[in-house]
């Protein structure tokens, strides 16, 4: 059966979420948040079960935040990271931006 339904682009899709720049930038921040997170668990050879083990996070839990389907707390944030060797600073915009 073929579907007739009309495709539209992703940016047309944006444009009727009318997102805001600073919506835009903390969707690019937890995006850029997690993928530090799996990079982080992953370059230290962990799983998400293990990562669970040594943070009392359930796996589960961990997938969701991994998969960007909930947004996790920051004391959550933090238990998730320390294991790993990490941690969260706050810097100025303009830093960020020269990084880039």
């Amino acid at each position: 059966m073929k579907d007739n339904r009309p495709y539209i682009t992703w940016e047309e899709v944006e444009k009727k979420l009318n997102i805001t720049p600073e919506q835009e930038a903390e969707i690019q921040l937890q995006m850029d948040l997690m993928d530090a997170v799996i990079a982080a668990r992953n370059s230290k050879k962990l799983t998400q079960r293990e990562l669970g083990k040594k943070t009392g996070i359930k796996q589960s839990a961990i997938a969701r935040i991994e998969k960007l389907s909930t947004s996790p707390q920051l004391n959550t944030l933090i238990r998730l990271l320390y294991p790993l060797g990490y941690t969260l600073r706050v810097v100025p915009l303009d830093e960020v931006k020269d990084n880039s």
